[in-house]
């Protein structure tokens, strides 16, 4: 399209004249431009052609806007932001038109999302899961079952939010197949993560599965080790539900409980009570009952969170 500014210059040619006014003409019945005009009365022809460029570049991308085809294809001048015109008071009743640069609430949700991800890091598990809005009502409604689970969740998250640190004890939610604990943990780290705390998330399964051949690369097994002691929010998801080696439990989970107790909020998902998850720690297919050892673990457990039943029927049926 040709510029409105290669226009105007060419209103000293009268063969243009009549194009330039045509111009002007469809400018001015621009939707967005008569609703302005209309909220300032003060506005004179005098105003409004000195400032016909800018009011031309409004008119163009309100109308893209009204027809947003998608943040990806956004026609506008400035990605995923749209033209906006104030009008500014120069003193002794003289006014002038000013454009600014507004973004989208679509650029502005991405800018969210974005950061989002960069504070939150998932090792095997869906990140559809963690990247989907999540809405109380909606929890509770689809399986009124776990009401008392969303409402105590719901509950941590605002308390951590008014607080100056996050508490140093986390939840313990167990509950049936499919439940949706790891849902209910993917809103704390969700919400959380709002606040500018980083996180990650773990499925527990396939984490133990790979860490088994971090024995013969420590370097990778210290780095994997080193951010989860140090991550500000910790899930490990669906624990219980891996084959529990003796290696695993004392120098990998041990480690990094040891570090987070009362200092880190460390999150858990399993379909185990603490007692039944204790009881399958202490249990090694090569070494059989290790009573000991699983109770130990357990206090690095048990008295750094809060258990909450998650009941309700099979959503992933």
């Amino acid at each position: 399209m040709e510029s409105i500014r290669d226009v105007l210059k060419q209103m000293k040619n009268p063969a243009f004249e009549q194009q330039s006014q045509a111009l002007m003409h469809r400018v001015l019945h621009e939707p967005a431009v008569e609703a302005l005009l209309q909220g300032h009365p003060e506005l004179t022809e005098h105003h409004i052609r000195r400032s016909i460029n800018r009011l031309y570049a409004f008119a163009r991308e309100q109308k893209a806007c009204s027809q947003c085809p998608g943040l990806s294809l956004c026609p506008n001048d400035v990605h995923g932001h749209t033209t906006t015109i104030q009008v500014e008071s120069l003193g002794n009743d003289e006014v002038t038109l000013q454009d600014y640069k507004v973004a989208c609430e679509r650029f502005t949700s991405k800018q969210q999302q974005d950061a989002f991800s960069k504070r939150i890091k998932s090792f095997y598990v869906d990140k559809q899961v963690l990247e989907k809005g999540y809405q109380l009502a909606e929890m509770i409604t689809c399986d009124r079952e776990r009401a008392t689970a969303v409402d105590r969740v719901h509950d941590y998250v605002k308390q951590a939010s008014q607080q100056k640190e996050l508490p140093g004890k986390g939840l313990y939610l167990y509950g049936p197949l499919g439940s949706g604990k790891t849902y209910l943990l993917s809103y704390v780290l969700h919400e959380l993560a709002k606040q500018g705390h980083n996180g990650v998330i773990v499925y527990v399964p396939d984490f133990v599965e790979e860490a088994k051949g971090w024995i013969s690369e420590p370097g990778k097994l210290k780095e994997m080790i080193e951010l989860l002691k140090e991550t500000d929010l910790l899930v490990f998801d669906d624990i219980g539900a891996e084959n529990v080696s003796p290696w695993i439990r004392d120098h990998v989970f041990a480690t990094i409980l040891n570090y987070r107790m009362n200092r880190k909020p460390t999150f858990f998902s399993s379909n185990y009570t603490l007692d039944g998850l204790e009881k399958h720690l202490s249990f090694s297919n090569r070494e059989g009952e290790e009573e000991f050892k699983g109770k130990r673990l357990m206090e690095r457990i048990r008295h750094f969170v809060e258990p909450v039943e998650v009941k309700g029927h099979n959503k992933r049926k």
